[in-house]
């Protein structure tokens, strides 16, 4: 739903490719990830059309330079991204002087999307929506930010680590609930409920509140419903009557399936341009957290609410002091990085204090960007994913081009610290995101972790995923553990704890949905990579020479030269490790099954492969017993030759570190939370 939820499914999918390839990389994002050769030539468009040099005039933010500049620009991007259509509106000081269709909204029909009447879902940008609705409420003294959300509540949240969830934990994303993607879109046409979904669909706690920053969709569905039951009203009708019916929003909804009034504005959806099959309307639950559908000139006018103060046109949705509490940053995971306002978050980039927020669903690619100070707002959507992330590229390139053109700076290159070459090294390793699922894909999820590589140089090689070509980025220390992009505006900063002890790291190159954390010792992906490979070769190495022997010895009738005690036990072994072989090998086919189809995911359609998987485990488990007792075994009289002792017991070990791998990484916790 938010360009995350993209970039997790991608994570995976990205590790899968590794696998098959005997190699693990890093992640590829929800946000900007993308190879080189999606788009190879957006970046570089966006980069000749936005001249950079402070030193000269910028032209002029007006609607003839807007339509020279994006008529330039969107066409070929859609193009090269392998997306059928878009559209953009831009408001300046409250009025609307920029709106456009791009592309196709229907490739059958050859329509071009219309910025007035064309629908476009807009993902997790619709939580702006359900936030603007939380504060109207507080601003009218029925919520309060920092009380526990279940005096709202008709159900139960326990607390985590002895503190309850407020409001303010759900509007910066710190609720402490881990990820979960099942159920969250469908395509079956149902109506979905709420009520239901959030008491059948309450996510495990990883963190406690307040703690972290790690985006959750449920926890919106929490205010969404707060707003219900508070109110009096269905959130739908809520909404409408308070927030559409003031902004002259006619063209909106969050009511699933769609008004039959409104159906035919629905622009087609497409998972490619060249492919051409449309795709069916998507359900989304929970719906305050991405449900909604509306056009360019709809979201032109709650830009420019949030920008005058909360109105527009004499409709007001929130008062001014509101509205300036709600753009105000609430938190960070990094000292001076860019953080969370109250729902939306920090873009802040050349000198411009800008909040917004992304949104996606399968098809569908949103952004929207308030620059406060300049009382600019942009709003984009686009109607397919594209190719390698084509959709998410394109966005990310007209935003940074529009940035450069109309308000140029360049950053200040700061020296590269003293320090540079020991904090390298001191941050150099593995991390993991915040926003993850720790009940049923702890061990999927730990393959996405991403690897610091500190250089020759002291400047440190960071992941790839947050690039929009896909190339690892180069950083520089410029303060303590505060580096800057090396030929770019982009920061990263390393958080230590007390000890001295890095724990943490965040960037301001992606939206500040999830921190990364210091992964240590076994748990590293890279001792995972090393043990877990060798381990797995030697079991498959001692399955083949079970298999080579006993044709062998088939062939030249010679039994084997043990007792019978010592034949069954050697059997209960073998059968031990192909136990365990069958276990890992099916969590891997389950990995690569999610990476080529993410409904598997979405749709709950993995439920019963983990229930299997979780029973081969155990008896995987059982197998590493059967093969520790046939190695101490092998050790007592009479006394097997020492090839073989070496073997038996290097074949022991191998089996207690995946034995431990699969209890360390719930890869038998029955726990089917995702």
């Amino acid at each position: 739903m938010n360009r995350t939820t993209k970039l997790l499914l991608s994570l995976i999918a990205t590790c899968a490719t590794g696998l098959a390839t005997a190699q693990v990389p890093t992640p590829a994002n929800p946000a900007a990830a993308a190879s080189a050769a999606a788009a190879p030539g957006i970046a570089a468009t966006a980069a000749t059309a936005a001249p950079t040099d402070t030193r000269a005039q910028p032209p002029a933010l007006t609607a003839a330079d807007l339509s020279t500049f994006l008529d330039g620009l969107v066409p070929f991007a859609l193009q090269r991204g392998d997306v059928a259509g878009g559209v953009i509106s831009v408001v300046k000081d409250g009025q609307v002087i920029f709106a456009r269709g791009y592309g196709r909204d229907d490739l059958h029909k050859r329509t071009v999307p219309s910025p007035e009447t064309t629908l476009f879902r807009i993902g997790s940008t619709s939580k702006l929506f359900t936030w603007t609705a939380v504060m109207q409420l507080v601003q009218a003294g029925k919520l309060n930010l920092d009380q526990d959300i279940n005096d709202y509540l008709d159900f139960r949240i326990p607390p985590f680590h002895g503190k309850p969830i407020t409001l303010r934990n759900l509007m910066t994303q710190s609720p402490g609930f881990e990820d979960t993607a099942r159920d969250l879109i469908s395509t079956d046409g149902k109506p979905v409920s709420l009520e239901g979904y959030l008491k059948t669909h309450l996510p495990a706690r990883i963190f406690a509140p307040g703690q972290l920053v790690a985006y959750s969709n449920y926890g919106c569905g929490l205010a969404g419903y707060i707003v219900q039951r508070v109110s009096g009203q269905d959130f739908d009708d809520y909404i409408e009557q308070h927030i559409f019916e003031p902004l002259d929003m006619r063209h909106s909804t969050f009511r699933q399936p769609l008004p039959a009034a409104m159906a035919p504005m629905m622009a087609t959806s497409y998972a490619k341009a060249s492919d051409g099959k449309a795709e069916p309307f998507e359900i989304v639950d929970p719906s305050p957290a991405g449900a909604m559908s509306t056009t360019a000139m709809d979201m032109a006018h709650f830009m420019i609410a949030h920008l005058q103060g909360g109105s527009y046109q004499g409709g007001r949705i929130l008062a001014p002091a509101t509205v300036a509490l709600m753009h105000t940053p609430q938190r960070n995971d990094a000292p001076g990085m860019n953080g969370y306002a109250l729902g939306f978050y920090q873009e802040n980039r050349n000198g411009q204090r800008i909040i917004g927020h992304a949104g996606d669903t399968d098809y569908f690619h949103t952004d929207l960007h308030l620059l406060l100070d300049a009382d600019v707002g942009v709003f984009m959507s686009f109607n397919s994913a594209g190719n390698e992330g084509g959709a998410e590229v394109i966005r990310a390139a007209i935003f940074d081009a529009f940035l450069d053109r109309y308000f140029p700076l360049a950053a200040p290159q700061l020296p590269t610290a003293a320090t540079a070459k020991a904090d390298a090294a001191r941050v150099a390793g593995w991390y993991l995101a915040s926003r993850r699922n720790d009940s049923a894909l702890r061990m999927l999820y730990a393959l996405t972790q991403t690897k610091v590589t500190a250089l020759p140089d002291g400047s440190i090689l960071g992941p790839a995923f947050i690039h929009p070509s896909g190339a690892p980025m180069h950083w520089r220390e410029v303060g303590p553990l505060k580096y800057q992009q090396v030929d770019g505006p982009y920061h990263m900063e390393f958080v230590a704890d007390a000890n001295g002890d890095v724990r943490s790291w965040v960037t301001d190159a992606e939206p500040p949905v999830m921190v990364f954390l210091a992964v240590k010792g076994l748990h590293t992906l890279g001792s995972i990579e090393l043990w877990g490979s060798l381990s797995l070769l030697f079991l498959l190495a001692t399955l083949l020479v079970w298999l080579g022997g006993w044709l062998v010895r088939r062939h030249y009738r010679r039994p084997l030269a043990l007792d019978a005690a010592q034949r069954r036990s050697r059997l209960l072994s073998r059968l031990g490790v192909l136990a365990l072989f069958v276990d890992l090998a099916g969590w891997m086919g389950l990995l690569i099954a999610t990476a080529a189809d993410q409904e598997i995911l979405l749709h709950g359609a993995m439920t019963p492969w983990l229930y299997l998987q979780y029973v081969l485990g155990v008896v995987g488990l059982l197998g590493v017993l059967a093969v520790v007792r046939h190695a101490v075994r092998s050790w007592m009289r009479p006394r097997r030759g020492r090839w073989v002792l070496a073997g038996e017991t290097l074949l022991a070990l191998a089996t207690i570190y995946l034995g431990w791998l699969i209890v360390a990484f719930g890869m038998v916790s029955f726990n089917v939370r995702y």
